[in-house]
């Protein structure tokens, strides 16, 4: 019973330390530029704040229209969801206790093998469920880098109908 407790043990630790790597991954996305970042515009040819204004609105439109990308409609970055819980850890013990109670049975020790089948099984499951956080982190990070791209391609199309206009954009 004390194997048991401490295989526990360091299933917990290795859970701890995921969910925190997964906690730090996603403080860090709150740290990148957003998609759509602020462009400065200089009226170069001494147009009112009017006339800007009125370029800005027009601007923004056509590069809209051009992207296919409005900013003010991007979406959020998604946030991720805590990692599934202790369930696929719990099924995957249930599955091996199960299997490990026949092939226990088999050598004589039906109760062993439970309990090997169930670390065994308990570990499996803690992959698959560290797996499937790795993928949905992985889902957040490209669909992170689309609305980046996007944002950017934006600014370029909006910057350059500015810069037709007369003014300097930076």
């Amino acid at each position: 019973m004390i194997a048991g407790g401490r295989h526990n043990q360091e299933v917990s630790v290795v859970t701890n330390r995921w969910k925190g790597l997964l906690t730090a991954g996603i403080g860090c996305l709150a740290l990148l530029p957003t998609a759509a970042a602020a462009q400065y515009v200089y009226p170069s040819q001494g147009q009112s704040a009017e006339q800007q204004a009125a370029d800005d609105s027009d601007c923004r439109a056509w590069a809209t229209q051009q992207t296919g990308f409005d900013p003010n409609r991007a979406a959020p970055p998604a946030a991720a969801s805590a990692p599934a819980g202790q369930g696929e850890v719990l099924r995957g013990a249930a599955r091996g206790a199960a299997l490990g109670v026949v092939g226990g049975a088999i050598a004589g020790d039906a109760g062993k093998g439970a309990a090997i089948g169930a670390g065994m099984g308990a570990t499996g499951g803690l992959f698959n469920r560290m797996g499937a956080s790795r993928a949905q982190q992985q889902q957040q990070q490209q669909a992170q880098a689309a609305a980046q791209a996007q944002g950017q391609e934006f600014n370029r199309a909006f910057g350059a109908c500015m810069a037709g206009r007369g003014y300097t954009v930076n």
